[in-house]
């Protein structure tokens, strides 16, 4: 009988300490995910002058989903049936969540600082959440209405850089603006994912959409081109585009993919704001930007209205 019962405890330990192990892990693919991410945003800062917005957009996913490609290949056939099944769904979600988001965003970067795009992206979870209440008609109560104002706030905050005599001339900065809408199309993106409920496992559903998201930004890229804005790379520039594509892009994604497995959606979704804080500190030390009084101002109004939100969730009735 002591054998027993030494037998389950040390069962119960062994199980115990994977799941430590698989959290510890979860957690150190998350944070490694989102370092990888905020590279994206210095480096499409970076190669801003030399490469346009859809140019950078369309090979970053295109070169993502060739290298993703291979690792699915054993999906081959569920993922050709989902896309028969459901095209225009699948074009339409990838499109909406991997070009045109990822476009807003490398437009807006054309005039806006890196520090500021990585503070507005915070906004993400507030947008997908007014999003869910008005499309999917999941719960918002009180709390959650009160911090989605404040986190707006925020935003105003930042596009006016602390000026409201600014707000007051229409002075803002164009790119500020199309960052807003990148997390806009990012927050419409996690709810119309959400709400589609592809039959599909996560990585090869995200191959997938990163094919989807590669045909919607060609006909943006081949405007560019008729448009005579022709990349112009030097090394520098070169090396920034590998980066978003190889280790900021297919990497990123792979990562990102194996720690909602490891953490599930929510707790590796919550981490997106360690982003922001990588977004700051690599502003800092490879653009040489500065946070600014109104960006602190702003982000301590975003978090607080994100922590509304989060902690003062609606409760649900029972019965």
């Amino acid at each position: 009988m002591a054998i027993s019962l030494l037998a389950v405890h040390d069962s119960g330990s062994e199980t115990k300490q994977a799941a430590g192990n698989s959290l510890a892990v979860g957690y150190s693919v998350a944070v490694l995910c989102w370092l990888l991410s905020a590279g994206v945003y210095i480096s499409a800062k970076w190669v801003s002058p030399e490469m346009p917005p859809w140019a950078l957009c369309f090979w970053r996913v295109l070169i993502a989903w060739v290298i993703l490609l291979p690792i699915v290949r054993g999906h081959f056939g569920s993922m050709a049936a989902l896309a028969r099944a459901r095209p225009l769904e699948l074009i339409l979600v990838g499109g909406i969540g991997l070009a045109i988001c990822q476009g807003m965003v490398f437009m807006g970067l054309e005039n806006a600082d890196a520090t500021t795009a990585g503070i507005i992206m915070a906004l993400i979870p507030i947008i997908t959440m007014i999003l869910a209440r008005l499309i999917l008609g999941e719960p918002m109560g009180p709390w959650q209405v009160i911090g989605s104002i404040i986190a707006f706030a925020g935003i105003v905050v930042i596009i006016v850089k602390g000026s409201p005599a600014a707000l007051l001339r229409l002075d803002v900065n164009p790119g500020e603006l199309w960052l807003v809408a990148g997390a806009f199309c990012f927050g419409l993106y996690a709810v119309l994912l959400r709400r589609a409920k592809f039959e599909s496992e996560r990585l090869p559903l995200l191959v997938l959409l990163l094919g989807a998201a590669a045909m919607t930004a060609l006909p943006f890229y081949l405007w560019e081109l008729a448009s005579d804005e022709r990349s112009a790379l030097d090394s520098n520039g070169l090396l920034a585009l590998v980066y978003v594509a190889v280790p900021g892009g297919a990497l990123m994604y792979y990562l990102f993919n194996w720690s909602v497995e490891a953490l599930g959606a929510a707790r590796a979704g919550v981490l997106l704001y360690i982003q922001t804080i990588f977004v700051a500190i690599l502003a800092y030390f490879i653009l040489g930007e500065h946070l600014q009084t109104y960006h602190l101002e702003g982000a301590a109004l975003i978090v607080a209205g994100v922590l509304f939100v989060i902690l003062l969730k609606p409760r649900t009735r029972s019965g």
